[in-house]
C-alpha cells in the first residue's frame, strides 16, 4: 500500500517512512499485513461455548432463502440473528464497563480526596460540587467542601451498585425522554447490575429473542452515558476544574529536541494531572537541567491528552495512530500510559529507540514495560518517580531523533457551562442564542463528530471529510476525542476556520461569538457533555420537547473500539441519529441491522445508520437534520416584518 492512503497527516507519513528505515513495525504495516475476519466484522460468529465457533456467514454473491436461512443456525440452535445480537451486545457491555470503571476509579479518588487521604489532589470546582450536592440532595448547610464531597462521592459510588432505583442522573434527561425510557422498559438502574446482566443473557442458552436481547443492550448503554461516563465527567471537573477555552498546540511538532520529552497517554487525568505537577516542580526541572535538558516539555496522547489540554493548556502530540510515531520520532524519554487505547506493541517500537514504557495500573500492564504502580494517596510522590526516570533517560538518546516540523493551533475547552456563558453571558447563561439561530436558520442544526481513528481507514481522513462537509452546510459540530484531534491537526479548532470552511450562516455566528465552527468538548468520556447540551437546548425551548425532536445527528466515521459502540448505542437510545463508518458489526443478519436501522427508531427515537463514505454519511445526517426541521416548523426562512404602532395595537 502507498504510505500517502495511510494518512492525511504529513507528519505521521513521514514517521512511517522512518519507522520503515529504523524496522520499526506499526500498527500501519501490521494493518496492511493482516487482513481483518470477514466472518467475525459482521458478527456471524460465535464461540460462547466448546462446541464452536459456529461460523455461519452467507456466501458471497448468493440471496438466501427462507428455507436456507432456517438452517443457519449455531449447534445449539442459535440463530444468526441471536448470535449478531449477542455480539453487539457483548460490545455495549465492553465499552460500558470500560467508561463505568473510570467514573467510578474518579468517585473513589473523590472520596479519599474528602477524607484527607489523597494528598497533592484538591476540590477545584467549589461551585459544581455544590451545583451536584443541590441536585442529589446533600445537605449543604453551614458543611465544609469536604463534608459535602464525602456524600456526594459516597452516592456516586452507590450508583454502581445499589440495590433500587434508578440511576440520579436519569433525572437531568427531558420529561419526555424520561417516559419513553420507563415505557420501553430500558431505564437503567445500577450501572454494574446492567453490564452484569448483559453478560448473563447472552451466555449460551439464555436470552433467545433479539429485540429482547437489545432492550437490554439500550439499558446497558444507558447506564454508561447516564451513568458511569457522566459520573467521571462530572467529578473529574470537581477535581481538577471545569474547562474553559484555551489555546494550545496539536501534532508531532510539539516535540522539542532541546528538552525532556514525555508523553501522557491513556484516559483518566488522575495520573496525568499529578505528572503536570511533578514536571513544573523546581526539583525535577532542576535535575533535567543538571543532564543538559534546557526544560521538560509535557505533551498528551489520545484522551488524557485532551484532559490536560483542556484543563493546562498543554499540547496534544497526537491520537489513538500517532501514538507508535511518537517514539518514532526518537525524542521521547517516556511514554506514561495509564487505561485503554493502549497498543501492546508500544515496547516492541521502543526497542528500536531509547524510549521508557511506563505503565501505571495494575489494571493495565504490558511486557516489556517499566511498571510504576501510581498510588493516588502518595500521588505526587508517584509522579516525581515517573518524571525522574524521564529525566534520567535524557542522555540515552539515540542519534535517530527526526521531530516533524508539523503543528497545528487550536482552541479546546468547551464544555457545556463554557457554551452556556459564551452565547448568554455571565447574568443571561442560556442556550437560548443557540436555538434562535438554528431556529432562524443560520445554523441548520449540530453534530456530535466523535469517536477513534481505525488502521483500516486513513488515518484522520473521514473525520475531516465528514465535518468540513458538515460546517460548509452550516452544521455546528461538536466534537471530542481522536476526532477532535483529527479536526485539529487539519486546522478546523481555530476561529479563523469559519471564514475558510463555513457556510455563511455558521460563520456569521462563530464570528460574532468568536468560537471555531468545531466545538471540542473534551475526552471520550465526555460525551455525557453532549447529552447535557442537547438536554439544555430541549429545556431552552423552541425545538421541540424530546433530544429526538431536535435536528442534531452523531457520528464516528473512524470507530474502532467497544467503547464506540456504547457511546453510539446511549446516543441512539436517548433519540439521537448516528452514523458509523469502517465497517458495522450486524451485517450478517439482515433482520438485525433492519431493526438497528430502522424499526429500533419507533420504540427510542433514534435509530442507527451505516455509511463508509464520509461525504455520503454527512449528508445522511444533514437529511436527518433537515427532517426534524420540517418537522418543527423551522424548514423555510420566515420574513422579518417591523411593526408599527397601528399593528402592535391589532395584537393587543
Amino acid at each position: 500500500m502507498d504510505n500517502k492512503a495511510k494518512s492525511v497527516d504529513q507528519a505521521t507519513l513521514d514517521l512511517i517512512a522512518k519507522a520503515c528505515t529504523d524496522c520499526a513495525s506499526t500498527v500501519f504495516e501490521r494493518a496492511e499485513n493482516m487482513k481483518p475476519c470477514p466472518i467475525g466484522s459482521e458478527g456471524s460468529c460465535c464461540k460462547g461455548c466448546s462446541m464452536g465457533p459456529c461460523r455461519m456467514p452467507i456466501p458471497k454473491n448468493k440471496v438466501e432463502t427462507p428455507e436456507e436461512h432456517k438452517k443457519r443456525r449455531g449447534v445449539c440452535g442459535a440463530t444468526i440473528e441471536t448470535i449478531t445480537a449477542r455480539n453487539f451486545a457483548r460490545m455495549v457491555a465492553a465499552g460500558t464497563a470500560a467508561h463505568s470503571d473510570h467514573g467510578r476509579g474518579v468517585a473513589e479518588l473523590l472520596l479519599a480526596v474528602s477524607k484527607g487521604e489523597a494528598s497533592g489532589y484538591e476540590i477545584k470546582d467549589e461551585q459544581k460540587l455544590l451545583a451536584l450536592a443541590l441536585e442529589w440532595g446533600v445537605e449543604i448547610g453551614n458543611r465544609s467542601n469536604n463534608e459535602i464531597a464525602k456524600d456526594v462521592a459516597i452516592l456516586a459510588l452507590n450508583e454502581f451498585g445499589k440495590v433500587e432505583g434508578e440511576l440520579l442522573f436519569l433525572k437531568r434527561a427531558p420529561i419526555k425522554r424520561q417516559e419513553i425510557w420507563h415505557r420501553e422498559g430500558v431505564a437503567p438502574r445500577a450501572i454494574d447490575r446492567e453490564v452484569v446482566e448483559m453478560m448473563h443473557r447472552t451466555h449460551t442458552g439464555v436470552d433467545q429473542d433479539y429485540e429482547n436481547i437489545f432492550k437490554q443492550v439500550a439499558r446497558t448503554a444507558l447506564a454508561d452515558g447516564w451513568g458511569g461516563s457522566m459520573i467521571a465527567s462530572e467529578l473529574q471537573d470537581i477535581l481538577f476544574g471545569t474547562p474553559t477555552p484555551v489555546m494550545s498546540q496539536i501534532n508531532l511538532g510539539v516535540l522539542k529536541k532541546d528538552e525532556v520529552n514525555i508523553i501522557v497517554h491513556g484516559h483518566e487525568p488522575m495520573v496525568s494531572e499529578m505528572v503536570v505537577a511533578a514536571a513544573m516542580d523546581p526539583e525535577m526541572l532542576a535535575l533535567a537541567a543538571s543532564v543538559g535538558a534546557k526544560g521538560i516539555n509535557l505533551a498528551g496522547m489520545c484522551c488524557t491528552a485532551n484532559e490536560i489540554l483542556m484543563r493546562h493548556g498543554l499540547p496534544i502530540a497526537g491520537n489513538f495512530l500517532q501514538q507508535e510515531m511518537a517514539i518514532v520520532t526518537g525524542a521521547v524519554e517516556a511514554m506514561v500510559v495509564d487505561l485503554q487505547c493502549i497498543m501492546e506493541s508500544l515496547p516492541d517500537v521502543a526497542s528500536c529507540y531509547h524510549t521508557k514504557i511506563i505503565t501505571t495500573s495494575p489494571k493495565a500492564m504490558i511486557k516489556g514495560a517499566v511498571h510504576l504502580e501510581f498510588d493516588e494517596h502518595h500521588a505526587l510522590e508517584s509522579a516525581k518517580k515517573i518524571v525522574r526516570l524521564a529525566i534520567e533517560n535524557f542522555p540515552n538518546r539515540r542519534p535517530n531523533v527526526m521531530i516533524p516540523n508539523f503543528k497545528s493551533d487550536l482552541v479546546a475547552g468547551f464544555s457545556h457551562e463554557t457554551i452556556n456563558y459564551l452565547l448568554g453571558g455571565m447574568f443571561r447563561a442560556s442556550y437560548r442564542p443557540l436555538n434562535d439561530n438554528i431556529i432562524g436558520g443560520r445554523i441548520r442544526g449540530v453534530a456530535g463528530v466523535v469517536g477513534c481513528n481505525s488502521a483500516r481507514e486513513t488515518h484522520n481522513a473521514a473525520h475531516v471529510a465528514m465535518v468540513k462537509e458538515l460546517i460548509k452546510n452550516d452544521v455546528l459540530v461538536i466534537s471530542t476525542g481522536c476526532s477532535a484531534m483529527a479536526t485539529a491537526e487539519a486546522g478546523l479548532l481555530v476561529p479563523e476556520a469559519a471564514a475558510k470552511y463555513a457556510g455563511a450562516g455558521l460563520a456569521s455566528v462563530c464570528e460574532a461569538v468568536g468560537i471555531p465552527p468545531v466545538l471540542h468538548m473534551g475526552a471520550c468520556i465526555d460525551n455525557s457533555r453532549i447529552l447535557i447540551a442537547a438536554t439544555m437546548m430541549v429545556k431552552d425551548g423552541g425545538l421541540g420537547d424530546d433530544l429526538a425532536d431536535l435536528p442534531v445527528a452523531g457520528a464516528a466515521p473512524e470507530w474502532m473500539s467497544e467503547k464506540a459502540i456504547a457511546i453510539g448505542e446511549y446516543f441512539v437510545a436517548s433519540g439521537v441519529f448516528t452514523v458509523f463508518g469502517v465497517g458495522w458489526p450486524t451485517t450478517g443478519s439482515k433482520e438485525v441491522t433492519d431493526y438497528l436501522f430502522n424499526k429500533v427508531e419507533a420504540q427510542l427515537g433514534g435509530k442507527w445508520a451505516y455509511e463508509p463514505d464520509p461525504i455520503k454519511a454527512a449528508h445522511l445526517m444533514i437529511d436527518h437534520i433537515d427532517a426534524k426541521r420540517k418537522a418543527l416548523g423551522i424548514d423555510k426562512a420566515r420574513e422579518r416584518v417591523l411593526y408599527d404602532m397601528a399593528k402592535r395595537r391589532e395584537l393587543e
